[in-house]
């Protein structure tokens, strides 16, 4: 079992509106680094829910993969913003995995607490100019988060 960090923006995609569908599939991610993270998560992992873009930022809840290695639908969809016309059904570009609702917490963990509890080495999301909306967390780590919930 692993531990991740996924990224949305609350007014794209909530933890209230996870909590709502229950799962969802986490779809959209046009970064290579973080869809290779994507292509690296099991089913049983687990995932941090950050809000992301807003004041404050911060980790809000809890997800539980339950499908891995899905092809992300969005990249063959003109219509959507994640079209993608060099992705073809052969030959798909990129992947997703389904995450279940798994808490809401009562408090948001802010960026700024997990900055005073954690070095960019611990802690990718701290990192000066990272922008990547998938990230891997250390077991211990996130041991460390869930204490601060």
């Amino acid at each position: 079992m692993a531990y991740w960090l996924i990224k949305s923006e609350p007014d794209v995609y909530s933890i209230d509106d996870l909590q709502s569908d229950h799962q969802t599939i986490w779809d959209g991610v046009r970064n290579y680094q973080a869809r290779n993270f994507l292509r690296q998560m099991n089913q049983d992992d687990w995932g941090f829910f950050y809000h992301s873009n807003v004041l404050p930022p911060g980790i809000v809840g809890l997800v539980k993969i339950v499908e891995s290695n899905m092809v992300d639908p969005t990249q063959f969809d003109p219509d959507s913003p994640y079209y993608d016309p060099k992705s073809s059904l052969n030959s798909p570009r990129w992947w997703g995995v389904k995450v279940e609702f798994v808490e809401a917490f009562t408090k948001m963990i802010s960026l700024e607490l997990l900055k005073q509890k954690f070095s960019p080495d611990e802690l990718w999301v701290i990192r000066k100019g990272n922008r990547l909306s998938v990230t891997p967390v250390a077991l211990e780590i996130a041991q460390k988060i869930l204490l601060l919930k």
